[in-house]
């Protein structure tokens, strides 16, 4: 199919792309790297009468440090994520995450921020940005306003960011000598995961001393398995068959509380059973990162 017509905007500063964006009202799209819009586009299921193209503004791009943090900005393609050496330092789990996403093609399209503002439930990076505590800063004509990942992710397709602003970037805190690990299930090449499982974890005197666990494709939003952190905590890395046995209990509990869709790749008791499996397989796989840094 063929998009309806619409009026296409470049700015070439934020304030700009602001401006377009008030003028047009709940008619008006932002357009980043356009991997997730212009299919819907096509299939007519979003007719704005305005795009706001954002690729002008390079003040949108890049990793940089900020104190404890690093910043990603929201214009950053998927492959500048996966090969930019802070990330790789400081929060590795997204470069796992980001390698995953579909090809090469559409990683050289695709953006950071674009993606987690479509905000797919099944999608590879909410998942690991939520779990790795990420804040989310977003621009409006009144001013910038910081949005914690928890708050972020509202609903399917739907996030804190209003029709009338712009996310920039996103703040990710630093996790040096942190293990992870990114471990998703598809059936085939370049599908997004029926289920995801990202994790990362802190090891100290041979046991697990934090962990973070993410999980997609279990519910509407992504979700942050707390609990399993919990009980993660104190669990031995020892590679034997009595730590592979406590890193098995603690994740047994995985998909409690989840709202797994029913669809054609799998029903929720299917999906269920696997988060459990890939986190036990993800978990092992984050303390062998560990071990080998």
């Amino acid at each position: 199919m063929i998009p309806v017509a619409f009026d296409y905007a470049v700015p070439d500063t934020l304030d700009d792309a602001l401006a377009r964006l008030a003028e047009a009202g709940d008619d008006g799209k932002v357009l980043a790297g356009g991997q997730s819009l212009i299919p819907v586009l096509k299939l007519r299921m979003a007719a704005p009468s305005v795009l706001v193209d954002l690729g002008r503004i390079d003040g949108l791009r890049g990793v940089r440090e900020d104190g404890d943090a690093i910043v990603i900005g929201a214009m950053t393609t998927h492959d500048q994520v996966v090969h930019d050496p802070l990330v790789a330092r400081y929060a590795n789990l997204l470069v796992q995450a980001a390698r995953a996403i579909a090809d090469p093609q559409i990683r050289h399209r695709g953006t950071f921020g674009g993606a987690l503002v479509h905000a797919d439930p099944a999608a590879d990076l909410p998942s690991p940005v939520l779990a790795l505590d990420a804040e989310f800063v977003i621009a409006g004509r009144g001013g910038g306003r910081t949005v914690a990942a928890a708050d972020f992710f509202q609903d399917m397709f739907t996030t804190a960011v209003g029709e009338d602003e712009i996310l920039t970037e996103v703040r990710i805190p630093k996790r040096e000598g942190w293990g992870t690990h990114h471990e998703k299930f598809t059936r085939t090449a370049q599908q997004w995961p029926i289920v995801g499982v990202s994790v990362a974890v802190r090891v100290q005197d041979g046991v697990i001393a934090e962990a973070r666990v993410g999980l997609a494709n279990m519910a509407s939003v992504p979700l942050r398995a707390t609990a399993t952190e919990q009980a993660l905590v104190g669990c031995p890395v020892a590679g034997d068959a009595a730590s592979d046995a406590a890193i098995a209990d603690a994740v047994a509990g995985v998909a409690e509380g989840t709202n797994p869709p029913d669809d054609a790749n799998g029903d929720a008791v299917y999906r269920r059973h696997l988060a459990v499996v890939l986190a036990r397989k993800a978990v092992a796989a984050a303390v062998l990162a560990v071990e080998a840094s």
